[in-house]
């Protein structure tokens, strides 16, 4: 699906990535957590593009297909997907009217008013989004829950093939974090979604099955395992990993 190999990346001239690996499969669930400003976020948008990180080294692959030179329109046309820590709000921007062009162009279709509702029927029920909040504009005076809930509202209507979601959890009660979690499950048995889920905070991950936890420090995985992982985590802190890893598990 998405391998990440020897990635080294630079921000203006400071390294910020510098030989991360990775390797994540059609459908599974990785968590990636680190010190804030480590270069998580920057992970996200060199994945995904982004004209301010420049790869120096390495390769993106997602099923096989080389993603350097390829524009952020032309890597989303492949299936990737990145959901922003802060989405950006767009007052006059009706959220209706967005999210049905957003699915005919991706889908290349053309769907009514009347049509797409019926796409966005049980979408709205799992996220339980009331339908009149589709009336209001895009993110505009939105609660970190609402803003969360359609970023995931955005990833079941394009279905990517991988899924970049930058601390989804941020800002977000217990109640959110549990709609967040069902509809990530969903994604990823349902149209076997990838994703990569940046985050400080162990809470989400009660809601979730996931594959592995990875710890990034110093521009690369530090060590990989399982949600016993995160456990030590919340117990040593990250100099724990620092202090007794000597070499990474994947």
């Amino acid at each position: 699906m998405l391998s990440l190999n020897n990635l080294h990346a630079m921000i203006e001239k400071k390294e910020i990535l510098k030989g991360l690996s990775l390797e994540i499969n059609e459908g599974e669930i990785h968590i990636l957590m680190g010190p804030n400003g480590i270069g998580k976020s920057t992970l996200g948008h060199l994945i995904m593009g982004a004209s301010h990180v420049h790869l120096t080294q390495g390769e993106i692959k997602l099923n096989e297909t080389n993603l350097s030179g390829l524009s952020t329109a032309e890597r989303a046309r492949l299936g990737l997907y990145l959901a922003f820590q802060s989405p950006v709000a767009v007052p006059g921007l009706r959220i209706s009217e967005y999210l049905r062009n957003l699915y005919n162009m991706h889908h290349n279709k053309q769907l009514s008013v009347s049509e797409f509702r019926k796409v966005l029927k049980e979408k709205l029920e799992l996220l339980q989004i009331d339908r009149q909040a589709l009336q209001r504009y895009l993110n505009d005076g939105f609660s970190g829950g609402e803003m969360k809930r359609f970023e995931m509202l955005q990833l079941m209507l394009l279905e990517p093939k991988f899924a970049v979601l930058d601390e989804i959890d941020s800002g977000v009660d217990m109640d959110a974090q549990k709609i967040v979690a069902q509809c990530i499950t969903y994604m990823s048995k349902t149209s076997k979604t990838a994703f990569l889920i940046v985050t400080h905070y162990q809470r989400l991950l009660n809601f979730l099955d996931a594959h592995k936890v990875h710890v990034m420090l110093d521009g690369r995985i530090a060590k990989s395992g399982g949600l016993e992982l995160v456990t030590s985590l919340e117990k040593e802190g990250y100099h724990w990993v620092k202090d007794h890893n000597t070499e990474v598990t994947l």
